[in-house]
C-alpha cells in the first residue's frame, strides 16, 4: 500500500510542479533526467532576449531577431536538435524570467557576482567593457576627461538603459551627476541626440557602433580606471547541473576558440551600420 502511495504521488510531481509555474525543462531536471534532455524532450530551447546591439536585435516589423547572441542561441539549438524560440523581454525581467522558468537561457547577460547568486552563467562568449559616448561640442565635458570623476558634475545628466550593468556599474561610481534610467537602447540614444542627456552609458561595443553612426560629433570614452570589465555570456538557471553547464561551455569554447564569435560580432556590427546610413 504505501509502495503504491509513493509511487502515485510520483506520476503527479510533473504535474503539480507545472501547476506551480515550473517549466517542463525545470521538472525534467529536478526528477534527474538532465537540463538540456527536457529541453530536447520539449522540442524548443526559449532564449530570453533583450535588445541592445550588436549583442540582441529585434526587427520591429517582422518580430526577427539577429545579432551574435541570437545566432549563438540558433547554433545552441541545432546542437541540441531543437527549435530555437525567442522570448521577448527587457534588462529589468532578463533574470527574473530565468528564475521563473520562463525560458531556458538569458542572452547576452554581463557575470557579475550579485547575478551569480541568482542564476548561474556558462564561460563567456566576450570580454565586455563601459564606455561614455557624448558630444564633443558639449561643454560639459572637459576636453581632457579621462575618468568618471572628470564628468561627475552636477548638471551633468547620464543615460543608461534600466536594470542593465552598465546601469549598476554608473549608479555606484557617481555623486553629484544625474542618472537617467531608461527602459530602451533607442530611448538613451535619443535622449543624447535631443540633449535631454549629456553621457550616453553603455558597453564599448555598442557606443562604438553609435559613434561610428555620428562621426560628426560623437566620440565615446572608456574611462580610467574601468568602470567595469566582465564577460558576457548565457545566463542559466540556478538549479542546471555542473555537467548540463560543461555542455554549454563545450560549445562556446570551440565558437570562441577558432575565432568563429568574432566573426559573428563583426557581421552583427557590420549591420547595425548599414542599417544607419
Amino acid at each position: 500500500m504505501f509502495s503504491r502511495m509513493i509511487t502515485s504521488a510520483l506520476r503527479t510531481l510533473p504535474g503539480l510542479a507545472l501547476a506551480m509555474g515550473l517549466s517542463a525543462t525545470a521538472v525534467s531536471a529536478q526528477s534527474g533526467g538532465g537540463y538540456w534532455q527536457g529541453v530536447q524532450k520539449a522540442g524548443a530551447l526559449r532564449c530570453g532576449a533583450a535588445v541592445a546591439p550588436p549583442y540582441v536585435m529585434r526587427d520591429p516589423a517582422t518580430g526577427e531577431y539577429s545579432g551574435f547572441f541570437a545566432d549563438l542561441c540558433r547554433e545552441f539549438a541545432e546542437v541540441l536538435k531543437v527549435k530555437p524560440v525567442f522570448v521577448d523581454t527587457t534588462w529589468d525581467n532578463l533574470i527574473a524570467g530565468l528564475q521563473a522558468g520562463r525560458w531556458d537561457v538569458s542572452l547576452a547577460l554581463n557575470r557579475t557576482p550579485v547575478r551569480a547568486l541568482a542564476v548561474q552563467f556558462s564561460i563567456p562568449a566576450m570580454e565586455y567593457q563601459i564606455s561614455l559616448a557624448y558630444n564633443k561640442n558639449n561643454p560639459k565635458i572637459p576636453a581632457e576627461a579621462t575618468s568618471v570623476a572628470d564628468i561627475d558634475k552636477p548638471g551633468v545628466t547620464l543615460a543608461v538603459m534600466s536594470g542593465t550593468a552598465q546601469d549598476k556599474a554608473i549608479s555606484a561610481a557617481v555623486k553629484s551627476a544625474t542618472v537617467l534610467r531608461l527602459p530602451s537602447n533607442d530611448e538613451t540614444r535619443l535622449a543624447l541626440v535631443s540633449r535631454r542627456a549629456d553621457i550616453l552609458v553603455d558597453a564599448s561595443d555598442t557606443n562604438l557602433l553609435f559613434t561610428q553612426s555620428n562621426p560628426d560629433w560623437a566620440v565615446a570614452l572608456n574611462p580610467k580606471p574601468a568602470l567595469a570589465k566582465q564577460g558576457v555570456s548565457f545566463g542559466l538557471p540556478h538549479q542546471i547541473s555542473p555537467a548540463d553547464i560543461e555542455v554549454v561551455n563545450i560549445f562556446l569554447e570551440e565558437k570562441v576558440a577558432t575565432g568563429y564569435v568574432d566573426t559573428l560580432i563583426r557581421n552583427a556590427v557590420d549591420k547595425v551600420l548599414k542599417g544607419a546610413r
